[in-house]
């Protein structure tokens, strides 16, 4: 009998390669939840809290409480969020957790610098609150992504759709039961994680709050 069980499913990766599209088009072909950071962070701050580090976590904290919610319920959930920290990941690895899910990242790049570039130019997401980047912004981010401990799947967005995209994610990550060894799904493994100390990531949270503007602090959480 088919061991049948819920997926959260991480679309991640630096803004402009259209991860929230992507989100959008997988949730509809797994008929499961779609969950924006972004556009939580939007809700928060246009109820008028100040900008600010809290806010950021905020927004982190209330996706996977909703995300956490949906699993309970058997639904799967993708959410579309930058993750370019282990603070960040471990996020969404809490909420695998405390409800039996399946975890899978999906990474998605842009190999070409000049359509990244063009795709951030003019964006306009209809957030109010929540400001786009610029391509400066996002070349800061690039440089300060945190290396991978996760397996994941890894797309280059350059010149598929978001469509193709989903598909080739309903494709490659199964609905039955963890991936294990014997799969020949293609797949990045990042190398071994050590234990994660919980207090420490709150320092580390801290700490980037003293240390960094709003914007540099968006990419410690999203």
């Amino acid at each position: 009998m088919e061991c049948v069980v819920s997926r959260l499913i991480v679309i991640a990766g630096l803004p402009g390669v259209g991860k929230t599209s992507v989100a959008s088009e997988l949730a509809v072909r797994l008929n499961g939840v779609h969950l924006s950071v972004d556009a939580v962070e939007e809700s928060i701050l246009g109820s008028g809290l100040p900008h600010g580090w809290h806010v950021g976590v905020a927004a982190y904290e209330a996706t996977r409480a909703m995300a956490e919610l949906n699993l309970q319920l058997g639904h799967d959930v993708v959410v579309d969020a930058v993750s370019d920290s282990e603070a960040a990941r471990q996020t969404w690895r809490d909420a695998a957790s405390a409800t039996d899910a399946v975890l899978r990242f999906v990474h998605l790049v842009v190999s070409d610098l000049e359509e990244h570039r063009r795709r951030l130019f003019g964006r306009d997401r209809g957030f109010t609150h929540v400001a786009e980047p610029s391509w400066q912004d996002v070349q800061l981010r690039r440089a300060e992504y945190a290396p991978w401990t996760d397996d994941r799947l890894e797309i280059d967005a350059v010149a598929m759709p978001a469509g193709a995209i989903a598909d080739d994610v309903v494709a490659r990550v199964g609905r039955i039961v963890p991936l294990d060894a014997s799969e020949t799904v293609s797949r990045v493994a990042g190398p071994a994680r050590p234990e994660v100390d919980r207090a420490a990531l709150a320092i580390e949270r801290k700490t980037a709050h003293d240390s960094s503007t709003l914007d540099d602090l968006r990419g410690e959480r999203m």
